[in-house]
């Protein structure tokens, strides 16, 4: 059987870190706050008291498509309009429990360790989900790195996060989120207005928020729905009314973990009926457009041979090594997080989706799906607001 031939992997749009990336937010907040050994690569103007709003599933591109359904939001794009905002990438894999790790910890993916929505534990077969921490490792020796929470605290801030009630005790929570007090509250309204509130409780305040049904209704009904409309339509009100309510001397951002693409059904291959790419594949990682492919112990080389050979066309495929040096995971990979990396990395760079109808029956059926390092997925909006 032919095969066209695989894209360049010069190609690939490696994230933008240490300038212009997620992991880049918080440490510029903080070092705006006085916070010690914190870096500003992005050149965020001071402020006394600072806020991060972060929006599930809300993309760059996702959000400019959209003026009606979001127009305070798209008033603080770079625009005509005067707005300041500008696109930041979200790291790779582009998805929610690498993105909020390095936005708490501010470092990229190949130090904290959370490399993939689902990747192997070391020395094993076993995956492990870093969403919902399944099978459960101790979470600091897993990432075991301070969070810039946790580094403002110590110094005076007055830090804290404002997110669901649910999220308050879970491992991902207390490696990337942690420090500081922990508000839990139901409504996306009490969280902006507690958020206010613990703002303007002291001289100097770092404060994170979080709303999460954005990215629920994308993957449900995908980007192209009312439902997904509706809830960027609420995400508006609700940054709004964060924004009328902010103390004197604040600054708020407003960011995401990832965006979103909406993928056909006769664009996604299944990776449990494909006999071609289960060759020599002890288990399968990541997600549909993210792939980390981990190989029965010897046959590596030939899982990259076949997968380049039948997706290289319309995926980056590199072995780890390649992954690696090219920086796909940040200038530095820790040596812990090596063997979670999968042998074959596939990044999608069309609209494609390699799903497992049988392994990950939930995540097969999501009509919006996320992951890779195309604009779509990996630009996040960086919105400010200032008092």
């Amino acid at each position: 059987m032919n095969h066209p031939t695989p894209v360049d992997l010069a190609t690939a749009p490696v994230p933008r870190y240490g300038t212009a990336s997620l992991s880049d937010v918080l440490p510029a907040m903080a070092r705006g706050l006085g916070v010690p050994g914190c870096e500003n690569g992005l050149d965020l103007r001071p402020a006394d008291r600072a806020c991060l709003f972060l929006v599930d599933g809300m993309g760059w591109e996702q959000l400019r498509a959209h003026p009606d359904e979001a127009p305070f939001l798209n008033s603080l794009l770079g625009t005509s309009l005067g707005g300041t905002g500008r696109p930041l990438t979200a790291g790779f894999p582009s998805t929610t429990a690498t993105s909020l790790a390095s936005v708490g910890t501010g470092l990229p993916p190949g130090a904290h360790g959370l490399a993939g929505y689902t990747v192997a534990v070391p020395g094993t077969a076993t995956l492990m989900n870093q969403l919902r921490w399944q099978p459960y490792t101790d979470p600091h020796v897993w990432q075991p790195y301070p969070t810039v929470f946790q580094r403002a605290h110590a110094a005076g801030i007055e830090t804290c996060q404002v997110s669901s009630p649910l999220f308050e005790q879970t491992p991902l929570t207390k490696v990337a989120l942690s420090g500081g007090t922990f508000y839990g509250r139901l409504s996306g309204e009490d969280r902006m207005d507690l958020a206010a509130e613990r703002l303007a409780a002291a001289d100097r305040s770092l404060v994170y928020t979080y709303y999460s049904e954005l990215d629920s209704m994308g993957h449900r009904h995908g980007v192209d729905s009312d439902a997904w409309r509706g809830q960027l339509m609420r995400v508006d009100r609700l940054a709004q009314r964060l924004a009328e309510l902010l103390p004197p001397r604040s600054a708020l951002y407003i960011t995401a973990d990832h965006g979103m693409i909406d993928i056909a059904d006769e664009d996604r291959i299944d990776f449990d009926d494909d006999w071609e790419l289960g060759a020599g594949v002890a288990v399968l990682g990541g997600e549909a457009r993210a792939r980390h492919v981990y190989a029965v112990p010897g046959a590596a080389a030939d899982v990259y041979t076949v997968w380049s050979e039948v997706l290289g066309d319309r995926m980056w495929v590199a072995t780890r090594e390649e992954a690696i040096a090219g920086g796909w995971f940040g200038p530095v990979v820790d040596d812990r997080v090596h063997g979670r990396i999968g042998d074959v990395v596939a990044a999608a760079r069309d609209d494609i989706a390699v799903i497992a109808t049988r392994n990950e029956p939930g995540e097969s059926t999501m009509v919006g799906l996320h992951g890779s390092m195309t604009p779509v997925e990996q630009l996040v909006p960086l919105l400010e607001v200032r008092t």
